[in-house]
């Protein structure tokens, strides 16, 4: 069974943002934010719709990260 490394507090990325080169802050999985209930279901499900068509065969967990200063956004895939 693979798990996010991120979503289960093992690590921490704080990516620089690549507009104003601030520590940007990680939102969580981008499939929580489709609806009221996505962050309910199950997790491999959710990954056919949270913007990665490979993310389920490749072990990816896509989170969303938020920079506070420019809002910028931007998603990166987590190996799991």
């Amino acid at each position: 069974m693979r798990i996010c490394p991120l979503c289960n507090g093992l690590e921490e990325k704080e990516p620089l943002c690549r507009n104003c080169r601030t520590i940007m802050k990680d939102h969580g999985r981008t499939a929580d934010y489709l609806d009221d209930y996505s962050a309910y279901m199950e997790i491999d499900t959710m990954k056919l719709f949270d913007g990665d068509v490979a993310s389920l065969e490749n072990h990816l967990c896509v989170h969303l990260f938020f920079c506070p200063v420019c809002l910028h956004e931007e998603t990166q895939g987590i190996q799991e």
